[in-house]
């Protein structure tokens, strides 16, 4: 066996449809395009969402919404999921991801007033909601914001 002589197995492969070759090749006169129509002549493609002329369903739906540009996305955690520390612990977005509260440390980390806290923990995050704050420094707690 030598590269020169290499064959792929018996079977394996396929001749390619030549179209427009003839009667005899069986895919002759018509080049197997069908009798006449839009998609039967040359340059004859349809673009994506072309309804023959009728207006397009994506221009036919209102369009709605606004996405601000300069929109802040915040990893979310409610002071309940908080409870899991000890009391006198540091918490920060790198020990949040430890624990699994968040999912990674990308986005900045807003802390939610949701449920009681009864531990006092020093807490450094980008963001508190006013209830958040209220509850962590009435356990006895501190919070820290990060710019």
């Amino acid at each position: 066996m030598e590269l020169n002589n290499l064959r792929p197995s018996a079977g394996s492969t396929k001749n390619r449809k030549r179209i427009g070759r003839g009667t005899g090749s069986g895919h002759g006169k018509t080049a197997t395009k069908g009798h006449k129509g839009q998609k039967a002549r040359s340059g004859g493609s349809i673009k994506a969402g072309f309804e023959g002329g009728q207006m397009p369903l994506q221009r036919r739906l209102p369009k709605r919404g606004f996405t601000p540009i300069d929109r802040t996305e915040y990893s979310l955690v409610n002071i309940n999921q908080l409870d899991i520390y000890e009391s006198g612990s540091i918490i920060n977005s790198v020990s949040l991801v430890a624990n699994g509260l968040i999912k990674s440390d990308r986005f900045p980390v807003k802390i939610l007033g949701n449920g009681d806290i009864t531990k006092s923990l020093n807490i450094s995050a980008h963001k508190f909601s006013q209830s958040a704050k209220d509850k962590i420094i009435a356990a006895g707690g501190t919070v820290e914001e990060i710019a």
